[in-house]
């Protein structure tokens, strides 16, 4: 029998966590719930732990930093990440384990799926469609809700996973470390439940979306060095091309150069943007060796 453990990652959540971890006890009786508490400010500690769950304390603010400390923390065969708000549905954690098992993947991810219109705020709504987009577009993603904080893992995952995310951006980061190593993962849908009118989210969508794309950019820096240098290498190059064309049609057509301030930004854009070029190759070079050698790593580890 696999050797289950729910990691609870939460702040100020004393409306709810309670609910949350009876629920998963009623669910998953025989699983262990570990509640991390990133020094909340209300009774959210006591409530969990008088429902039955193994609190802990993790004194570093961020839920990256959170999730960080869990996956280091605790030896499982199966692990359930869910959120301590009460919108996520424990029943349907059963179903992931056993999604998880029978389909031999590595991390499964609950869709979410509203119960009611107010589930979703309208700004983290449209935040995570654009997200979702740009992770299709830049990772060739597949995945249906990148930011789903519902997820089930197998230990090979949560022990290679290097996390280097802080905050709300974890999510994107999960989701773009098994799109990079090809990482076997699935799906399912789940009912995603409206706040308690009493629990507020701690996502603000212009703030913490700001994060995460920050967030994206550096993992695209890092996964795939030839595309964003190449993006910039093209930008620059036009830039120069565009800027130059005037004083090339007066070259042509007297033989002089009277803008030499405009000729030198032009040559020196050039410049930079083969320079940018020349360091994607490079990278991409650096990038493919960090990434066979963290396929190894997960390979290797049973």
């Amino acid at each position: 029998m696999n050797n289950v453990a729910v990691l609870i990652p939460c702040y100020n959540e004393a409306s709810t966590i309670a609910m949350v971890v009876r629920s998963f006890r009623k669910y998953l009786p025989h699983a262990a719930i570990y509640v991390y508490d990133n020094c909340s400010e209300d009774n959210t500690a006591e409530l969990a732990r008088n429902a039955g769950a193994i609190v802990v304390t993790a004194r570093i603010r961020g839920k990256g930093n959170v999730v960080r400390r869990m996956f280091a923390d605790i030896n499982a065969d199966i692990y359930i990440m869910v959120d301590g708000d009460l919108t996520y549905t424990a029943a349907d954690a059963p179903s992931m384990i056993n999604t998880l098992v029978k389909e031999k993947v590595d991390m499964v991810v609950a869709v979410r799926r509203e119960k009611s219109g107010a589930a979703f705020p309208m700004g983290h709504k449209l935040g995570n469609r654009a997200f979702n987009f740009i992770l299709k577009i830049l990772f060739h993603s597949t995945f249906q809700d990148v930011f789903s904080g519902y997820r089930a893992f197998s230990k090979r995952f949560v022990k290679t996973f290097p996390v280097t995310s802080s905050g709300f951006d974890i999510e994107a980061e999960l989701s773009i470390h098994a799109l990079t190593l090809a990482i076997p993962c699935s799906e399912i849908e789940s009912m995603y439940l409206e706040r308690p009118s009493n629990s507020s989210s701690k996502l603000s969508s212009f703030r913490d979306g700001f994060q995460i794309l920050i967030r994206i950019i550096k993992l695209l820096k890092e996964t795939r060095p030839l595309f964003f240098f190449g993006i910039i290498f093209l930008l620059l190059f036009l830039i120069s091309i565009i800027i130059s064309y005037p004083v090339v049609v007066t070259f042509i057509n007297t033989g002089l150069v009277p803008r030499f301030p405009t000729t030198i930004l032009s040559s020196g854009l050039t410049i930079l943007s083969f320079l940018s070029l020349a360091c994607g190759i490079i990278m991409d070079s650096i990038s493919k060796a960090r990434r066979e050698v963290k396929k190894l790593h997960y390979l290797h580890f049973s």
